[in-house]
């Protein structure tokens, strides 16, 4: 959704209907995760998709079937041994998509939601796909504001508190209500689409291999930050654009620094009089992942002194050192590949073994 809202706010701005599908829910292996979007504009124009390319062509004609109507239209599309190649999955999966009008009438909030995922400010759309509410309307959620309703004021507080609850988390997903917010009843069905602030990689130590992770964790989506108290190395020249660059003590950086349950924090510096008090600060805070790098010798060596620490066995459990997957990784492009591989298994639940050993679905649910 955020690389095609450009696209849409010329069209909302301009007074152009336009049909927009998103995907609310999927089952085994689906191509695209929930809040993957496409969108059906003026002269047919396309951008985005919801499935790379499997049923793209259904949804195109359901989108403009939804701007004719004004209606909303629910659809379930999975893999079928008569229809894999027309309208379905040929991976094996399932997707549920709603598809919705969207003009400045129909959903006032939708503006001053493009503007606020542009500025990268915090903001949850909640949108009903299922039961006895009217099928598609959005609720925009802010941590302090709410835009639009859900046709009930029970339901929109009941989902306002939920929303935030979501974004705190950056998360996306379904809840359940009854028609005016019962926590206790499941007949309506909403989907949280979450837009919160790129995750932080805050990478210390600014060697080569920093220049390499930082430049994958950029690509990987997060918000890139290279710490090192030696000013001669923590030059912005060292690294790719966009990651900002920080001369101070490590310890001294991260303790003013927030972090949260997406925040991934890479201590690359292998020198204990760096590591280990950054460590122990870090292993005290929210993170999704912490790791260090050294040698067998260089962990032992920082285990020895972290056991001296109050922290306790939960905390340095953690500690993902040495840091990477076993891929073989020699140099610093190849490392920050293996490092990459560890955050991105840490947060699928992945096994990091090659798929040809491994059974069951290719995708797996998010962890937690």
């Amino acid at each position: 959704m955020r690389e095609i809202l450009p696209e849409l706010s010329r069209w909302y701005a301009a007074g152009d209907p336009f049909g927009l599908a998103t995907v609310v829910a999927v089952s085994r292996s689906a191509p695209r995760d929930p809040g993957a979007a496409m969108a059906v504009g003026p002269d047919d124009e396309v951008v985005g998709s919801v499935s790379g390319g499997c049923v793209e062509g259904a949804v195109f004609e359901l989108a403009r079937e939804v701007v004719a109507s004004g209606e909303a239209r629910l659809e379930t599309f999975g893999y079928s041994d008569e229809d894999a190649f027309a309208v379905g999955l040929t991976c094996g999966g399932e997707i549920t998509v709603l598809v919705r009008p969207v003009t400045p009438e129909a959903d006032p909030a939708f503006g001053a939601v493009a503007r606020s995922v542009a500025a990268r400010e915090p903001v949850t759309v909640a949108t009903v796909i299922d039961g006895p509410a009217p099928l598609g309307a959005t609720l925009a959620v802010w941590p302090d504001s709410v835009g639009g309703t859900l046709g009930t004021t029970g339901l929109d507080v009941a989902v306002t508190a939920d929303a935030r609850g979501e974004l705190a988390l950056g998360a996306t997903g379904l809840r359940h209500y009854g028609p005016r917010g019962e926590r206790r009843e499941d007949s309506v069905t909403v989907f949280l689409r979450s837009f919160a602030p790129p995750p932080r990689m805050l990478v210390f130590g600014a060697i080569d291999y920093a220049a390499a992770v930082a430049r994958i964790g950029d690509f990987l989506g997060y918000r890139v930050t290279v710490c090192d108290a030696r000013p001669v190395f923590a030059t912005p020249k060292r690294f790719p654009a966009g990651v900002e660059v920080v001369v101070d003590w490590p310890h001294r950086y991260l303790a003013g620094t927030d972090t949260d349950e997406r925040t991934v924090i890479c201590v690359l510096t292998h020198d204990p009089k760096f590591d280990v008090p950054l460590l122990e600060e870090a292993l005290r805070r929210p993170a999704a992942y912490i790791g260090a790098m050294g040698s067998r010798r260089t962990h032992d060596d920082r285990m020895k002194r972290l056991l001296e620490s109050d922290l306790g066995k939960g905390e340095l459990a953690r500690l993902r050192s040495p840091i990477g997957l076993d891929l073989g990784a020699r140099t610093p492009e190849e490392v920050a590949v293996s490092v990459a591989a560890e955050i991105v298994a840490l947060r699928w639940s992945g096994t990091g073994m090659p798929l040809t050993g491994v059974a069951g679905a290719i995708h797996r649910a998010r962890s937690g």
